[in-house]
């Protein structure tokens, strides 16, 4: 692997300030982010990537490439539950097993955000769509998840009637986060230029400190994360660290049969092998509660995160350029 590239995305503003945070509290340091203002970074940055993708939309319309990665996103959202969920249950229960499945379906927004940086650094171009395809892969893992634990965990059979879907469903498509960004991309194909060049000065002047702040918080948060990695076992470990590489391999043989460019397939791959710390969670919590969140959470944010945007994203970038995408 080019050790430039990953020297390259070290050194990306944003990625020292998430060192910045980790350090603070290995060191001990009374660093406090206010606690209202990393949700507030977090909505921005959602809108500003959802305004951003629509636009971009509005300029290339939809063609047979975007239709097939929209429909690959969604495959691989589904799929990659389903046979993480079997990996895992080789040492797991049902519950957790599906638990972590589904939170490896699912996205990191900001992961991929941080990939998007990495490609501007570079200087290589990506397509407003995936943005769209960000939106469509939050969801299913969700779904899958729970259909897995229907049919998979012990004395599911006879609690099928008290189980709400409507509330599933709800939590899948109309959580905070995919609401706002589909929302986002939504209005930013509606308005087109016109919008883009009214919201340009808060859309993307700002985002890049928005992003150092809102890494800096999340380096904090993983480095308190790290003592509940004692609990998930080198199992957990190995996990965290070889699914997201195995889903960015399969991702990137998908780009390269649909004919991404390099910076789609990078940004395809990203979305692949990223683990969700935040909706899935969040629904896991409320429909699987015999599931353990310090497991799923932990291996997400304290393992998964800072590998992808480490060395995860040069990795990648590094295997597209080997075959040739």
């Amino acid at each position: 692997m080019n050790s430039s590239l990953i020297l390259s995305n070290i050194l990306n503003p944003p990625v020292l300030f998430f060192f910045l945070g980790m350090l603070a509290i290995f060191l001990k340091s009374d660093l406090e982010i206010p606690q209202p203002l990393p949700k507030l970074f977090s909505l921005y940055l959602l809108l500003a990537i959802g305004f951003k993708g629509g636009y971009e939309i509005t300029q290339s319309g939809i063609n047979t490439e975007i239709a097939l990665t929209l429909l690959s996103a969604i495959l691989m959202a589904s799929a990659v539950p389903v046979y993480s969920f079997f990996i895992l249950k080789l040492k797991l229960d049902a519950y957790n097993a599906a638990a972590i499945a589904a939170t490896y379906g699912s996205i990191s927004a900001v992961t991929f955000i941080t990939a998007q940086s990495f490609l501007k650094i570079l200087n290589i171009s990506s397509g407003g769509h995936m943005v769209a395809a960000l939106a469509l892969m939050e969801s299913p893992a969700i779904i899958v998840g729970i259909l897995l634990v229907r049919l998979f965990a012990p004395n599911q059979e006879n609690k099928k009637g008290e189980f709400a879907w409507g509330e599933v469903l709800r939590e899948a498509f109309l959580n905070g986060s995919v609401f706002l960004l589909i929302g986002s991309v939504i209005i930013g194909t509606l308005t087109g230029e016109r919008g883009w060049e009214k919201l340009h000065p808060f859309t993307q002047d700002i985002f890049y400190g928005v992003l150092a702040f809102f890494l800096l918080d999340m380096g904090m948060v993983a480095a308190r994360r790290i003592k509940d990695m004692r609990k998930t076992g080198s199992f957990l470990i190995a996990f965290a660290i070889l699914m997201p590489v195995a889903n960015a391999i399969v991702g990137i043989i998908l780009a390269k049969l649909i004919g991404m460019s390099a910076g789609n397939s990078l940004l395809f791959a990203v979305l692949c092998a990223s683990a969700s710390y935040i909706a899935v969670p969040a629904a896991m919590r409320m429909t699987v509660p015999e599931a353990n969140p310090s497991l799923y959470v932990s291996m997400a944010l304290a393992l998964t995160f800072p590998f992808n945007i480490i060395i995860g994203i040069p990795l990648y970038f590094n295997i597209i350029k080997a075959i040739g995408v």
